[in-house]
This record gives structure tokens, C-alpha cells and sequence, in this order.
């Protein structure tokens, strides 16, 4: 036989253990030479800037919309 539950777990004991479930939303920031917002600690995806220089190489047509 195997493993049975004594008690049934009541809802407040199975819902606060599952507290930390929830999704969290991103923070973003505004990147501070094309002003779009992007994640923290990341290049911009539009401009390619990270700390205010230039790492990743940007195409003109995509960095000038």
C-alpha cells in the first residue's frame, strides 16, 4: 500500500504554499541614447548600446525607426 493522507489539506494551507508561484513582471528601463525601453543589464535591442558604448553592431535601417 501506498503512501495515504491522514487529513485532506484545507485550501488556505495549499494556496499559501503556493505563494511564490506567481509570475513576476519585468522592470524595464529606458536606454538612455534612443530612449526605448529595454531590460536592465542588456544591450538595447534597438540601438545596440550597453553603458554608453557601442556593442553591438546595428544595421541604419533598423536603429534610424
Amino acid at each position: 500500500m501506498g503512501a495515504h493522507p491522514k487529513r485532506k489539506i484545507s485550501k488556505m494551507r495549499r494556496d499559501s504554499r503556493r505563494g511564490h508561484h506567481a509570475l513576476e513582471f519585468p522592470q524595464f528601463i529606458t536606454c538612455p541614447s534612443c530612449r526605448q525601453l529595454t531590460l536592465p543589464h542588456q544591450a538595447c535591442h534597438r540601438c545596440g548600446v550597453y553603458r554608453g558604448r557601442q556593442v553591438v553592431e546595428m544595421n541604419n535601417e533598423r536603429a534610424s525607426q
